[in-house]
């Protein structure tokens, strides 16, 4: 039914004395490997080649704008006009233990200390050669789709927070997280098997902050250990197979499934404000399910594949229809959206609250920021109005009731 195109390549870059991306600390730099990372590139096509759309999945933090300008820059000069925004579609698993260094605005220059160039480009280059070698592979095959749960894996990081929807909203989940898995498997026309994408929301952060070893966490686990069983007899990144564990929903879904304690006293701290009665809020984090960081990541990871694998093998829904995609861009600092016949809101220029100081329970803050900040601090204000200026009117009632510690959009 299509024309199907599977790769996959190193995109490891750097992994000593490189900042690394996603818990925003400073102090944590590379120190050595744990895992390799890799992109791996998925190519659909029309039978006739009229239409095709790239999917690239990539054991990274998240797909910057300086990343995807330089991707496109370099199909396109190999490509013509083949691979272009708008079927190009670049993803990052969300690793926090990957290298940082490869984005082009200012609040992620500060922890990660400006741009890296090597790091940008072993991920420019993994990604490109990721889509060359899908590109050369193309066949005729067939893709086929499965759904199911995964269960003993993933909590809600801020429960609190999500018990402020309102009941009707709730009511219509049985969970406060998505527990569906949703899996795409690939055959070529002789039944050979090419590959599968597989979507699950978790936050790859096992590993935590503490870690200090490049690795791409517990969905890269699952890819490691759904290609070692199709790639018999192969090296890891080695075999013409390719899993890819995908990003999904996993804003607030968290890996660490027995839930936050204080590491000073062992207690727990699941309340609104994530802070514990010795040390405030630094002091909690969440743990588990294993007993160490290694441990967990291997817990969750072999969960996920397991069954992605069940999923794989009863794969029967087969995929058709014609091939579709689109690219467009939006300014988010002014969209209007209608609540119902009579209300109309509108979104409003960017601006970082205090709980976002806080961090979550996967990762804290700094300074002892807390969670569901309903008030500023006249301290932190002052600073604040020092070194940006204090936000708009407009700015403050636009985000009321949040707290501003940084208007970031009148920058």
């Amino acid at each position: 039914n299509y024309l199907l195109g599977t790769g996959r390549a190193d995109c490891t870059g750097p992994v000593a004395e490189i900042p690394l991306m996603g818990y925003a600390s400073m102090d944590q730099v590379g120190g050595g490997l744990l895992m390799r990372l890799y992109s791996r590139a998925f190519i659909v096509a029309d039978p006739d080649d009229s239409r095709r759309v790239v999917f690239v999945s990539a054991d990274i933090g998240m797909v910057s704008q300086r990343l995807r300008l330089e991707v496109l820059e370099r199909l396109k000069s190999k490509y013509g006009d083949l691979y272009r925004q708008d079927n190009v579609i670049l993803s990052g698993t969300h690793t926090h233990s990957g290298p940082g260094g490869y984005f082009q605005y200012t609040l992620f220059w500060i922890t990660s200390k400006g741009l890296i160039r090597p790091s940008l480009n072993a991920i420019v280059n993994g990604i490109v050669k990721s889509i060359d070698i899908a590109h050369q592979n193309m066949r005729r095959g067939r893709i086929f789709i499965n759904r199911g749960t995964v269960e003993n894996s993933q909590i809600n990081r801020s429960p609190f927070s999500y018990l402020e929807n309102p009941a009707s909203e709730r009511s219509r989940y049985s969970s406060n997280t998505d527990k569906e898995m949703v899996m795409l498997k690939m055959v070529d026309g002789k039944g050979q098997e090419l590959g599968l994408i597989s979507w699950f929301a978790v936050h790859p952060v096992s590993m935590n902050n503490t870690n200090h070893l490049v690795n791409s966490d517990n969905v890269g686990y699952a890819s490691y250990l759904f290609e070692q069983e199709k790639n018999k007899g192969m090296l890891p990144g080695e075999g013409s197979f390719v899993a890819a564990f995908a990003s999904s929903n996993l804003g607030d879904v968290s890996p660490n499934t027995k839930g936050p304690f204080c590491v000073n006293t062992g207690q727990s701290c699941n309340n609104p404000q994530s802070s514990c009665p010795v040390g405030g809020a630094t002091m909690c984090m969440a743990m588990g399910p294993g007993n160490d960081m290694f441990e967990s990541t291997r817990i969750i990871g072999q969960n996920i594949y397991l069954r992605a694998r069940e999923l794989y093998e009863k794969a029967s829904q087969e995929i058709t229809g014609p091939i579709s995609s689109a690219h467009q861009w939006v300014n988010m600092s002014d969209v209007s959206v209608e609540l119902n016949a009579t209300h109309t809101v509108k979104t409003c220029k960017p601006a970082l609250g205090y709980s976002f100081a806080a961090g979550t329970i996967d990762g804290v803050g700094a300074f002892n920021f807390t969670q569901g900040s309903v008030e500023g601090d006249p301290f932190w204000d002052e600073i604040r109005n020092q070194l940006l200026g204090e936000p708009s009117n407009e700015t403050k009632d636009c985000h009321e009731p949040k707290p501003i510690l940084f208007s970031t959009g009148e920058v």
